[in-house]
């Protein structure tokens, strides 16, 4: 891809990122649902590139294409960032988007794989998406297909031992047809990931620190990338490197910032669940609103 191809595609899937915020929080306002704000906005960025950026190969018009690439989203509580992706890539109609988390509507505060076209694995109970991987892994490289498979966890998940097992097993078969992201963006429910959490206000060692992480997977076996995960350059260039690696699978640790674009919410781990009251959510979709505004009037 030339440089000048390369510089409009990234100011493309900047604005589709923000469009697609817009989206999620349209979403939640019209369905009047609390939701995981802080990691579906800091996600965001990932899946974009994922979906619009030529990494994936998927096909909206015929979901279950044995050749497709899959993906999961491990981190299943930022269902309400799947959604309108997956609506965007065209796989169902925005316009359904507003039932979401009421009765009958296929789409839950975690995503459902028999009630959502595009979604290749029902998730929510964290640490349950990597070894998922592992085993759609190996079986296209018995097989012999040649899809990937990406999945996509939360920081605060990595603390599973599930995780950790898959992460061994993903190894020792040397499934470089693998490639995990790990959303950095440093907090979990209980608090920074880095630090005592809740816990630690009463005194007790909460939290366990993931750091060094990088060198943890790279001592399992991994190839490890770690880029700014609300930089689409770095992430474009982390997942087609990802491809390029032989023998091995690979971990993009993508530092990001939970609640990423809404300024109220960016680093705070309280609005990791939640729900806007009116006022917020004008707030907020003012704020994508006019970041978008910028975007489609800057030339590239």
């Amino acid at each position: 891809m030339s440089e000048e191809n390369r510089k409009k595609l990234v100011h493309e899937l900047e604005k589709k990122a923000i469009k697609l915020r817009i989206m999620t929080l349209e979403m939640m306002r019209d369905s009047e649902a609390s939701g995981h704000y802080g990691g579906s906005m800091s996600v965001m960025d990932i899946l974009t590139t994922l979906y619009f950026g030529g990494i994936m190969r998927v096909s909206p018009v015929n979901p279950k294409w044995e050749e497709r690439d899959r993906f999961i989203l491990s981190k299943g509580h930022a269902c309400a960032a799947l959604c309108p992706v997956l609506a965007e890539k065209g796989f169902f109609s925005p316009d359904i988007l507003p039932t979401f988390n009421k009765l009958d509507s296929p789409f839950g505060m975690h995503p459902d794989m028999n009630k959502i076209l595009g979604c290749d694995m029902s998730t929510g109970s964290l640490g349950h998406g990597t070894p998922i991987a592992a085993g759609m892994a190996m079986a296209g490289k018995y097989l012999k297909k040649d899809y990937r498979v990406y999945v996509v966890l939360s920081d605060g998940e990595v603390a599973e031992g599930s995780t950790w097992e898959a992460i061994e097993i993903i190894s020792h078969f040397k499934l470089d047809n693998l490639c995990a992201t790990i959303d950095r963006n440093k907090y979990s429910l209980d608090g920074p990931t880095e630090g005592p959490g809740i816990l630690g206000e009463r005194g007790i060692e909460g939290t366990m620190t993931l750091e060094p992480i990088g060198k943890k997977l790279e001592i399992f076996g991994w190839h490890v990338i770690e880029c700014d995960g609300h930089n689409f350059d770095q992430l474009l260039d982390a997942y087609e490197e990802a491809a390029r690696v032989k023998g091995k699978p690979t971990m993009v640790i993508a530092h990001t910032v939970k609640g990423k674009e809404i300024s109220f919410i960016e680093d705070k781990y309280e609005w990791h669940y939640g729900q806007f009251n009116s006022e917020q959510y004008r707030m907020a979709l003012e704020e994508l609103n006019n970041k978008l505004k910028q975007l489609e009037q800057k030339s590239v």
